[in-house]
């Protein structure tokens, strides 16, 4: 590695860092500062932008946000909340369930955050420490990323996967990241069942609790969703959204199956690549949202689902091409560097994975940015397809925003961000969570269905 490799990879780092820590646009636009310092300043060639996946994106938040718009994000919080007053002692194993299952279905872990106050007062009010459920639904909510057929990071991984010749689809992603990421969730659940010091044994909430003021603050009022009323246009428009995505899912299972059998599906060979079905398909729910479940435009660009998938939008944009310029002016070097590694230790990408989350704050940054590497180096596709987990570790520092907002939710001050930034109530139920689904996903790709996916490898 020469040194001007080292000092262009720093600048890489530099703006990376420096965006992370004035979030959310920054993430892309200062990126967009050290791609003209390479670009400009040392000459490298220009590297090319995300487009397919930046557009996938748009649409899916589009859609996203007009079923927030139309109120149907409303009903589904509220049927979650009547599920989890049901069963009010299970809570540190179902909230996390809950907003796993409602990013796994918008493709965005934002969605959340009407269900975490809720989850907080139902543990509260049943003497559970808050932190237990309310730390592991934080990071449910992040963990159904990888999990979505919506997400950035699913359809990018499959996008940039079947253009490496890795000719894998939403539903086998799927297939893998949901029961490896659930495990993974139920172990970080257990670890926490038991965690900390009881309510009526910790000396730091019962101070808090024999103040009046915070007292009142903790138990004068409930959170709830359940006196908001609800119309049938917004019970209809999540119709809409669960029928967009079941279409999805169907046009996907219908090229998987095409490609698996030689091509012999009938109408499938017509069916145009799934990064414009994707689009398709989401653009045409926003407009029957908007047409007929009076979804208001002006509503849906106002929300918090909406501007989040924009912010996203941003950051892939800018994070993408500053890696894909680096990365790709220097592949050859980086192949030589690193062949003995990645020839023995395939699933040590994992840990680059994981380190760029810590970083940049973004799964689906960090698979469009180190996922065209990753093939370049020859790794096997079924082993990027089993540790994708691994591109979630933003949890390691606590500046995601929704780990941030469930600090200030929990009401009883137990969810805590600690005194050495890195001791928070976070970091155990993340790592363990990461850590399992990881090594299961891994397994399920190169151990027990070896031959399956290895199908649909070309070349």
């Amino acid at each position: 590695m020469t040194l001007t490799m080292i000092i262009e990879l720093l600048i890489v780092l530099a703006a990376l860092y420096v965006g992370s820590r004035y979030g959310s646009l920054a993430l892309g636009a200062i990126s967009g500062i050290g791609l003209a310092i390479l670009v400009f300043g040392f000459g490298l060639k220009p590297g090319t932008p995300p487009t397919d996946v930046i557009y996938i994106i748009i649409a899916a938040v589009t859609c996203a946000g007009t079923l927030q718009a139309s109120g149907g994000m409303d009903w589904m919080i509220q049927l979650a909340e009547k599920m989890l007053r049901k069963h009010p002692n299970h809570i540190t194993i179902l909230g996390p369930l809950v907003t796993f299952t409602l990013t796994v279905l918008v493709g965005t872990g934002h969605v959340v955050y009407p269900i975490m106050p809720i989850i907080c007062d139902i543990a509260l009010k049943k003497n559970i420490r808050p932190e237990r459920p309310c730390a592991v639904a934080s990071v449910a909510s992040q963990v159904g990323i990888t999990c979505s057929p919506i997400a950035a990071a699913v359809v990018a991984f499959v996008t940039i996967s079947n253009a490496n010749g890795f000719m894998v689809s939403i539903p086998q992603v799927l297939m893998v990241t949901i029961p490896a990421c659930l495990i993974g969730l139920m172990c970080a659940s257990a670890a926490s069942y038991r965690r900390g010091k009881d309510l009526d044994k910790d000396p730091d909430f019962l101070r808090r609790k024999s103040d009046p003021e915070m007292f009142d603050y903790m138990y004068g009022s409930s959170a709830t969703t359940l006196d908001k009323v609800i119309s049938r246009e917004a019970k209809a428009s999540v119709f809409v959204f669960l029928g967009a995505l079941m279409v999805i899912v169907f046009f996907a299972f219908c090229q998987m199956i095409h490609v698996s059998d030689g091509g012999t599906l009938a109408g499938a060979a017509n069916l145009p690549k799934m990064n414009i079905c994707i689009q398709i398909i989401m653009l045409t729910a926003s407009a029957i949202n908007i047409v007929f479940c009076k979804a208001s435009p002006k509503k849906a660009v106002a929300g918090a689902v909406w501007q989040s998938g924009m912010v996203a939008v941003v950051a892939i944009y800018g994070i993408a091409w500053l890696a894909d310029t680096y990365f790709g002016n220097y592949m050859d070097q980086m192949k030589e560097m690193l062949a003995d590694l990645v020839t023995n230790y395939p699933w040590s990408i994992a840990l680059v994975f994981f380190l760029v989350s810590v970083l940049i704050n973004s799964q689906g940054a960090v698979v469009v940015a180190m996922l065209p590497l990753a093939y370049e180096l020859g790794i096997a596709g079924p082993v990027l397809l089993g540790v994708l987990p691994s591109v979630y570790g933003y949890f390691f520092i606590p500046n995601y925003p929704s780990d941030i907002a469930t600090v200030n939710f929990d009401r009883s001050g137990t969810t805590v961000i600690g005194k050495y930034l890195l001791n928070h109530s976070f970091m155990m139920p993340g790592l363990i969570c990461v850590i399992v689904s990881t090594i299961i996903g891994y397994l399920m790709t190169n151990v027990l269905f070896p031959g399956y996916f290895a199908s649909f490898i070309q070349g």
